[in-house]
């Protein structure tokens, strides 16, 4: 039996994320069935069957817990409830079970670092040094002079410690103020957080996003963090003081293992579900925290999702310097997400460039890795660049007009191109959607030939027909210019994979012939863009893909 014949018969051995496409919802953001304004759980069920026929395997939801939403959602201030304005957990059930009809898996957005400040939890650590909850969050007394324990920056601005008059002392926060930083040295907090995981998976969930999984542990000893050296700093560090040092003493500690041995072995309590973590700060310590037997199954870093150059040497790079070189633990790739700006417009797209949304698209879905696709990335949606009076984000309240924070890319989607609102709400939308989002909404796309949402699905479904795209290894070829090429191959199944990302042609030499008349190798019958393709040599016109098997 062929190695790939072999690979298909097992697949059923083979993990359900494991080469996964999921799905990320911002649920605010996708269909309010209410007229509230705001997305809620009533209207991710009604659109299930669009979810299912986009050919995704899951569906990622970020937090729908009740909040005071000073962080819209990651300030959590009860982990085992719905917020009103989503639902409740009636609801969240018939959603799981629809979702599951549809042969989808659910996972949610787990927010452990840290708490609302209006957390019951919080409340009651707050109201004396020796209660019960004394200790279930980050507290330290002031410098002799008053000032917080040491330079610890908030990843929003300004100190990550605020003064709390009730204790006589700060509490460490990583974002707001409003965000208190759980303990993770009290075995207390550990065993309530990880029963609240188990509240969800009792309830049938297949899997959690942990937020900022690098953060849960601090250094006890409150050690300051290093600054960044002077020849070090980029323009991005220079935009953003929090940047200006080194986070090794608040987040990205080797200690933070044990956390996530925590939450792997709840996992392991229940059959077939999956953890993956965010890693903003430090990917080279990824291994530490992701891997078998005892860690994380998989997680992202922000390697592709700050890129700006689509460089061919970025892509090489996190394959050979992040993930090979600590273990080759199994990783995520994402290009976007709701913090990030959408990469149409973050790749010189602007305000639209279906080309552009398209070539992102098929190297999202080549590369190794369980694929993050964020909702409106399947449409090609650009940022919204929002006025003033429109922003919501606490960090595009702070540097506006400078920086407008992550609303651009949190706007609602676009259902009905004529319809008001484009069909995500009867009311006034928490955020506004713009003519040219209503422009690429899904009722128009549905009815374009070649439009990105069509493409999207022939992609994802090119993707689910070769088991070398899937969960086949990953090797670079030599490259030149912006001509990316690589190959995925699992068993006697390869397949070569050829980029061009400029906006203008590029031609690539291989170093096997392309298309030979028996049908052993050729092209697959997917592309992107215009190809021209020779025995050896191929010229990829702008903005284009090409796949062949080399089998």
């Amino acid at each position: 039996m062929r190695e790939t014949e072999q690979y298909m018969t097992d697949k059923n051995q083979t993990p359900w994320w494991k080469g996964a496409v999921v799905y990320q919802i911002y649920p605010r953001s996708y269909l309010d069935s209410t007229g509230s304004g705001i997305g809620d759980l009533d209207g991710i069920r009604r659109r299930l069957d669009y979810i299912a026929s986009l050919g995704v395997d899951a569906v990622w939801l970020s937090p729908i817990f009740p909040s005071p939403n000073r962080d819209f959602g990651y300030d959590v201030a009860d982990h085992c409830d719905i917020a009103p304005e989503m639902g409740s957990l009636e609801t969240f059930d018939a959603l799981v079970e629809e979702t599951h009809e549809r042969g989808l898996k659910l996972i949610l957005d787990q927010v452990l670092a840290h708490s609302s400040d209006q957390h019951a939890w919080f409340r009651e650590s707050l109201l004396s040094r020796d209660g019960e909850k004394a200790n279930w969050y980050v507290w330290a007394d002031a410098q002799e002079d008053g000032t917080p324990p040491n330079n610890w920056m908030a990843a929003f601005g300004g100190p990550a410690w605020s003064w709390h008059p009730l204790r006589r002392q700060y509490y460490h926060h990583k974002f707001l103020k409003q965000q208190p930083k759980l303990n993770f040295h009290e075995p207390a907090v550990v065993a309530a957080l990880m029963d609240t995981l188990r509240f969800w998976l009792d309830r049938g969930v297949d899997g959690f996003r942990l937020d900022v999984a690098h953060a849960y542990v601090h250094d006890a000893s409150l050690a300051d963090n290093p600054p960044v050296p002077l020849d070090d700093r980029t323009a991005l560090d220079w935009s953003h003081a929090p940047r200006l040092q080194r986070h090794v003493h608040d987040s990205g500690l080797a200690e933070n293992r044990i956390a996530m041995e925590s939450v792997r072995a709840v996992m392991d309590e229940y059959e077939d579900r999956l953890a993956f973590g965010e890693f903003a700060e430090t990917p080279e310590m990824i291994g530490t925290y992701v891997g078998e037997p005892d860690r994380l199954h998989t997680a992202y870093t922000f390697d592709f999702l700050e890129d700006r150059t689509l460089a061919p040497t970025i892509f090489q790079s996190y394959y050979e310097n992040v993930i090979e070189k600590n273990g080759n633990p199994w990783p995520c790739v994402t290009f976007s997400n709701h913090d990030i700006t959408r990469p149409v417009t973050r790749w010189g797209g602007k305000r639209g460039d279906d080309a552009l949304a398209k070539f992102g698209l098929a190297l999202l879905l080549a590369l190794k890795g369980t694929v993050l696709l964020y909702q409106g990335e399947e449409l090609g949606l650009p940022d919204v660049d929002l006025e003033q009076k429109d922003i919501r984000d606490p960090v595009g309240d702070l540097y506006y007009p400078f920086g407008k924070g992550r609303d651009g890319c949190r706007t609602p989607m676009p259902w009905v191109a004529k319809a008001p609102q484009a069909g995500f709400t009867g009311g006034v939308p928490w955020l506004p959607i713009p003519d040219y989002h209503g422009s690429r909404a899904v009722d128009v796309q549905e009815a374009t030939e070649g439009s990105v949402l069509k493409f999207a699905r022939e992609a994802i479904a090119f993707r689910s027909r070769f088991p070398a795209l899937q969960t086949g290894e990953i090797k670079f070829c030599a490259h030149a210019g912006d001509v990316l090429a690589f190959e995925r191959a699992l068993g006697d199944e390869t397949i070569l994979c050829v980029f061009n990302s400029s906006t203008g042609p590029a031609t690539w030499e291989s170093d096997v012939v392309l298309e030979i008349g028996d049908g052993k190798r050729g092209p697959c019958g997917f592309m992107a863009g215009e190809v021209e393709i020779g025995e050896r040599r191929m010229v990829l016109g702008p903005r284009s893909a090409a796949f062949f098997s080399t089998a």
